[in-house]
């Protein structure tokens, strides 16, 4: 089975660039709820070592307030009000453009061309074998040691009617990372008034490739940099998630959530039973899995998800067109890394929903197909919907 034409919604490794920093940082936009959308603004934001220029966008709309990098399409920082009109920052990254190419995992990055892991790097298309890059042990994770979120992207600005956004454009040449063909993408980041963040992704290739582009934004609602995770609710729209051997590498099993730690069918706290001890939490040092959602693909992205942060009342809706929600609850922050607020990240302190198809899928048949071939257009969107 093949790519549906709607299929397929963000490193640990760095890749090899050492970057300097440029001084000054640009203040929060100060906005406002109107609905009335702020024509995005471009400045500097520091060097890669072979001189290539990164800019941060400011974008603003709907009481939502998004600052996006042009190296790796990166999500820098987004802001929105708590119940009482208070703003936070509530997701993960760095202050300079250094940390996010030496030691970032993958922090608010577009993912490509594969998002999540294909087991040794390897799979079979048309009768040829191809090798990809391997970095995650023996596996290949997020297209490798150079992926979509370690380029620098062309951006185009724009303001249509209500909405503002950003066009991202970045072409991956044929045999990058070990992939067959030239692949064009094209990613859209929207805020429209109502304060929604969308984001649209499509793609064209020249020949039979498989492709899996998501984001990498790793949230925490009661504030970047504030601590665990474990007391947000989460409710995720999935009888069944794939289980994974050692290696986090999908199984093939569709595996039934009820009566396991698994089931967010109805909403939980995530703390509560995180240290189940089941052994796919074990493996895995918490939740690290892709769960089938019920809804399957759709033509247009309907609701699967639902996260909210008690004491702010902030609350994050997930919708996809998407088969599968990768959830991982943060489990290899280590204390290691400061972020923009100049707190450190400890295990648990943000979480990643990402919307895809799932891990693995060009080695599994019984999977929704990643294939995509000459004369397709792969597109698929996600909608992040804050309330307060």
């Amino acid at each position: 089975m093949e790519l549906n034409r709607r299929t397929v919604i963000a490193g640990a490794a760095a890749a090899g660039i050492a970057a300097t920093t440029l001084g000054g940082t640009a203040e929060a936009a100060s906005g406002s709820s109107s609905g009335k959308g702020r024509k995005p603004v471009k400045e500097l934001f520091g060097k890669l070592a072979d001189g290539t220029k990164v800019y941060r966008w400011s974008l603003e709309n709907g009481g939502t307030r998004l600052k996006v990098l042009s190296y790796g399409g990166i999500v820098q920082t987004l802001e929105i009000p708590d119940r009482r009109g208070r703003y936070e920052n509530v997701v993960l990254g760095f202050d300079n453009i250094d940390d996010y190419v030496a030691k970032s995992p993958y922090f608010g990055a577009l993912i490509g061309r594969y998002g999540n892991r294909i087991g040794k790097g390897q799979f079979t298309l048309d009768g040829k074998k191809y090798q990809l890059s391997v970095n995650d042990g023996v596996n290949h994770l997020h297209g490798g040691a150079k992926g979509f979120d370690k380029h620098v992207w062309d951006v185009e600005p724009f303001t249509k009617g209500s909405d503002v956004g950003l066009h991202l454009h970045y072409t991956s040449v044929d045999g990058e990372m070990g992939y067959p063909g030239t692949l064009k993408a094209k990613v859209t980041y929207t805020l429209n008034r109502r304060g929604e963040w969308r984001i649209d992704y499509e793609a064209t290739t020249d020949k039979a490739t498989v492709v899996n582009l998501t984001s990498h934004v790793y949230w925490n609602l009661a504030g970047e940099g504030s601590g665990t995770i474990e007391d947000h609710e989460l409710y995720i729209a999935a009888h069944r998630y794939t289980p994974t051997d050692s290696g986090l590498i999908p199984t093939g099993e569709l595996a039934t959530v009820a009566g396991t730690p698994f089931d967010f069918r109805h909403a939980k706290a995530i703390g509560r039973d995180i240290r189940a001890g089941h052994p796919q939490q074990v493996q895995a040092k918490g939740f690290d899995h892709n769960w089938v959602l019920d809804k399957g693909i759709t033509p247009r992205p309907e609701h699967v998800a639902t996260l909210a942060e008690p004491r702010s009342g902030r609350t994050l809706k997930i919708a996809t067109d998407q088969p599968g929600l990768q959830f991982y609850s943060g489990n290899f922050l280590d204390g290691t890394l400061t972020g923009t607020g100049g707190r450190t990240y400890r295990q648990g302190d943000a979480l990643c929903l990402e919307t895809q198809h799932f891990p693995d899928s060009p080695n599994h048949a019984n999977f929704p197909s990643t294939v995509l071939r000459p004369g397709q257009t792969y597109r698929t969107s996600t909608v992040h919907s804050f309330d307060a």
